[in-house]
């Protein structure tokens, strides 16, 4: 168990578009581990690599409603419909922000064992693979986002 430093919005890291995993290995499932333990210590629900200093296109999810995922080198063949979403990010603390995002998407990726997935998502879990797979590529929700505040000292945990 490693439970890394997430990184914050002046860390340029999370700026760079990152590289393509050529090959799933024991690092590679390493990295992915520290991943959940660092996104579970953070009460995150998702977390790209670049959020922890790794220039690698890995994202792991568990939006608490039975989805957990690792995805590696995950692609959009599918973007559908609409929905307001209310988000916050573990790299923009004390912050938060509404962004519209499709209702409906499909991701296709490799699994943490190297193995190609399809992953069909609605609603929540359809925002958390936006918002995550745009960390791949130096997007922050902020960039996108159509309101974006702090969030009131009385509303923090």
């Amino acid at each position: 168990m490693a439970i890394r430093k997430v990184r914050t919005e002046e860390d340029d890291v999370l700026r760079i578009k990152c590289k393509q995993v050529t090959e799933v290995n024991r690092g590679t499932r390493q990295l992915i581990s520290d991943m959940f333990d660092t996104m579970y210590a953070t009460n995150g629900v998702g977390l790209a690599a670049p959020q922890i200093g790794i220039v690698k296109r890995i994202v792991v999810i568990d939006d608490t409603q039975g989805n957990k995922m690792a995805l590696v080198n995950p692609v959009f063949t599918l973007k559908e419909g609409e929905q307001d979403s209310n988000e916050g990010c573990l790299s923009l603390p004390g912050f938060r922000g509404r962004v519209k995002r499709p209702y409906k998407v499909q991701v296709k990726a490799l699994n943490e064992d190297g193995m190609p997935v399809t992953i069909n998502a609605e609603g929540f879990l359809s925002v958390i693979l936006c918002h995550e797979i745009e960390h791949l590529d130096g997007i922050l929700y902020k960039d996108v986002a159509f309101e974006y505040e702090p969030i009131p000292v009385e509303e923090r945990e």
